[in-house]
């Protein structure tokens, strides 16, 4: 399955309820998982984002549905993107002119 890397900052409405950031990450795995995919990893993070979730997914269809259904909520904002393992790029590379 392709692999995403998902960067978020949290909404003023997210960080007001920041409380309930546990809830909401178990809802987050959940999105994922109904999609057909899986988290791998999740970071709450310093600096330019608020926090950077590692994932994996069927599609980037899929991958987009359980984006936009948490950013729906209103408590964060993401940009994903699609990563490629050293295995998918290495033969890639050796097919380079």
């Amino acid at each position: 399955m392709p692999y995403y890397i998902i960067m978020g900052n949290w909404t003023d409405q997210g960080i007001r309820n920041v409380k309930d950031s546990p809830q909401r990450l178990a809802q987050s795995r959940q999105a994922i998982e109904a999609g057909g995919g899986k988290m791998l990893g999740f970071y709450v993070t310093m600096g330019r984002y608020d926090f950077v979730m590692v994932a994996e997914g069927p599609s980037d269809e899929a991958v987009l549905g359980a984006a936009l259904a948490l950013g729906s909520r209103g408590n964060v904002r993401t940009e994903t993107l699609k990563a490629f393992p050293p295995e998918v790029i290495e033969p890639i590379i050796g097919r380079l002119p």
